[in-house]
């Protein structure tokens, strides 16, 4: 069942636009976690559907309500969709029972007492029972965000909006904070998560939004995304791409250049001498040897991939003509050359195209 519906949504300030285009479903009981790189307008999303930033086109349907429209009455629209901010905005002169009771006695006319009860299981439930009667500035980072949780869940919304809820932690303290996350998950919460943490996007949550290009660039399942995105965008943030794109123009292109492109590739990405050797053997005998002589059709064009994920490196040769395997076609030795050098070689023909990959062995010594 649909519980939220984003139609056209766009933001636009004086100099940027963060979100062009933006459309979706959220339905009762996703977990969807928003991913991509800064600046692509992450938690300009999250603020808009809760309209504390205001959209400048397009529609956001809430529970069947339009609540960008001017007449919606948003603090009713609030009580029901929580959120909770990475710097906690706690009220520093309030003790935490306090900060989690407000809300309730004052919007939701719960007796003090009743609130009190409910307040007080909350902090059981998020590990900080001792510390109801501390004042925020008396506590850790960790400890302030659970309590913002805990006061987001006591005013019993039907979803919660979370924007990096550890982006302002100290690394020890982040996995208290998304454990709290996780059991709100097992028990059915509603919730959109603008998060850093790619492990815990993948095991807590049903959907992922790759956000990029003013809108949601990429979204599937954890397992899509995360192990077979289809676009490329996706697939260089997820795997922590670093790239070295190469055109060759001509057979008398500047070999030495072209190496010390890719020596210096690797140096910046820390591999070693034995991996920038192999690396560099690939190239000369693939391309230098073997299609540019061979082959003979330009531009080839070559991609350099490096993995800060699982280290691994991959050397892709595109390139035009017949179709020419170097592996099974060309020179036996440099065809051996590249073998040892790689744990994988690939060769593919489409469309009078022609694609090397190399998985360049990463070698440590």
């Amino acid at each position: 069942m649909s519980m939220v519906k984003i139609e056209h949504l766009r933001k636009e300030y004086p100099n940027v636009t963060p979100l062009k285009d933006v459309n979706a479903e959220i339905n009762k009981g996703d977990v969807i976690s928003i991913i991509g790189p800064s600046g692509t307008g992450k938690s300009t999303l999250l603020r808009c559907l809760n309209q504390l930033e205001k959209p400048t086109s397009g529609t956001v349907t809430f529970n069947g309500k339009v609540i960008t429209d001017p007449k919606c009455k948003m603090e009713k629209v609030r009580q029901k969709m929580g959120m909770v901010f990475q710097s906690f905005n706690l009220f520093s002169n309030l003790t935490v029972i306090d900060n989690i009771t407000a809300a309730p006695v004052s919007l939701l006319g719960i007796s003090k007492d009743e609130a009190y009860d409910e307040g007080t299981a909350l902090l059981k439930r998020v590990g900080l029972a001792e510390k109801a009667l501390s004042y925020p500035d008396e506590l850790s980072g960790g400890q302030k965000q659970r309590v913002a949780i805990a006061r987001a869940i006591a005013m019993k919304p039907e979803m919660i909006l979370f924007d990096e809820p550890t982006s302002a932690l100290d690394p020890t303290m982040v996995g208290e904070v998304l454990q709290v996350i996780r059991s709100l998950a097992k028990e059915g919460m509603t919730m959109m998560i603008v998060t850093h943490e790619m492990k815990f996007a993948r095991d807590v949550s049903n959907r992922v939004f790759y956000m990029d290009d003013g809108g949601i660039y990429e979204e599937g399942t954890p397992e899509e995304i995360f192990g077979s995105p289809q676009k490329e965008k996706t697939r260089i943030f997820i795997k922590r791409l670093k790239q070295l794109p190469q055109v060759i123009e001509s057979p008398d292109f500047d070999f030495i250049a072209y190496s010390s492109q890719l020596e210096q590739f690797g140096r910046n990405n820390s591999l070693s001498e034995k991996a920038i050797h192999n690396l560099l053997l690939v190239f000369e005998e693939s391309v230098t040897q073997g299609i540019s002589k061979k082959n003979g059709v330009f531009p080839i064009n070559i991609l350099t991939e490096f993995s800060e994920i699982d280290e691994s490196i991959s050397f892709e040769v595109s390139y035009s003509g017949d179709n020419f395997d170097l592996v099974k076609d060309g020179d036996e030795l440099s065809a051996a050359i590249i073998k040892k050098c790689c744990s994988k070689v690939d060769h593919s023909f489409d469309n009078e195209k022609n694609k090397l990959l190399c998985v360049v062995k990463n070698q440590k010594k």
